[in-house]
């Protein structure tokens, strides 16, 4: 009796809940799935697999290339990052940024209009991409619906695609960084591409410390805008990114130099080189721990100058935010990917 009696107070208490035990309850199942999380925590393996099916999408629509979409995105997503006058975008998983006005048109009263006639009538860019009948700017098919009819307004080549990426950014550097991206996707046929390496082997002797904005004299009075690692001559230097080799050559103030810039804006600055790898070109796309030169201590003078200071390398790091490029201090990158690479060695 005292049995039964106590099975009816524990069902009674759970009746209000409206659970029973075994009872299949539909609020506990996710109405949306959001490709940032799976089960609350943050999964980038499904943000990826979410935006290449976006980007491949576009391609079957407008027949340009998914990895030019993942370059503009990837590159919008990185000035975000870094500027105040563009909002950053907290739900979605495409970065594209179109100001209202112009998505909405410049004389449109309404700049967070959604409706693709009256944007269309004032002259906007916006459209319907998921075919609901808004043009909604938050709205991540319908901003890279829009993005690809700019880029395939006069054809889907490459000629034709970096025309369309002058006339939207009006920018030299731009169109030069996400046609560089553009070629890494598609040499790497994905977009999860990440990992960093110390520029030297861990095994060498080499020193380093901050010396970021140091004063510097030779050719005018100068910050000094990197980190110097001091090692023997003949250290191997190696790229300590994902990334395409920009420059290669000699300069007064660096000697022997080569920069390469990564998925991220950033552009890695290698000086004073004692010379380069042979295989070593401009527009190569080079990993994490390629060899790409040697320790040197070339510089301060015309080409060949070299002895004037301790052999080192002098490895500088500047962020491109869509306007203009600066230095940053690269000295907590450089103790990490060092402190990450001994531990996987270790391994």
């Amino acid at each position: 009796m005292l049995k039964k009696l106590f099975l009816l107070i524990c069902i009674s208490l759970l009746l209000p809940l409206g659970k029973v035990y075994g009872e299949y309850d539909e609020h506990l199942i996710y109405k949306e799935f959001d490709p940032q999380t799976v089960y609350g925590q943050y999964d980038p393996q499904a943000v990826y697999k979410e935006r290449m099916a976006l980007y491949k999408e576009m391609e079957a629509i407008s027949f340009v290339p998914w990895e030019y979409y993942a370059a503009v995105d990837q590159y919008e997503r990185n000035v975000r990052a870094v500027r105040r006058d563009i909002p950053k975008k907290e739900n979605g998983v495409i970065s594209i940024y179109f100001k209202p006005e112009i998505w909405s048109g410049l004389i449109n009263p309404n700049t967070n209009d959604k409706n693709p006639y009256t944007i269309g009538l004032f002259g906007g860019i916006g459209l319907d991409g998921d075919g609901d009948g808004y043009a909604d700017q938050t709205n991540d098919r319908d901003v890279l619906y829009t993005m690809a009819t700019i880029l395939s307004h006069f054809g889907n080549d490459r000629d034709h695609i970096k025309i369309m990426l002058w006339e939207h950014y009006k920018r030299a550097k731009t169109v030069e960084i996400i046609t560089g991206f553009a070629r890494m996707y598609k040499h790497y046929g994905r977009i999860d591409i990440e990992g960093n390496a110390f520029p030297m082997p861990i095994y060498s002797t080499h020193s380093y410390r901050s010396t970021f904005g140091a004063r510097r004299s030779f050719g005018g009075r100068r910050m000094h805008e990197g980190t110097d690692i001091f090692a023997g001559y003949g250290v191997p230097v190696r790229a300590t990114c994902y990334g395409i080799i920009e420059l290669k050559g000699w300069n007064r103030l660096g000697g022997w130099r080569i920069g390469i810039r990564d998925l991220q804006n950033n552009y890695h600055y290698y000086a004073h080189l004692g010379g380069f790898s042979k295989e070593v070109q401009v527009g190569q796309i080079v990993e994490p721990g390629k060899v790409i030169g040697f320790v040197g201590s070339t510089g301060y003078g015309p080409p060949g100058t070299s002895g004037k200071f301790p052999p080192h390398l002098h490895y500088g790091m500047y962020k491109d935010n869509g306007y203009t490029e600066w230095a940053y201090d690269p000295y907590i990158h450089l103790a990490n990917w060092e402190r990450q690479e001994r531990l996987q060695k270790r391994k």
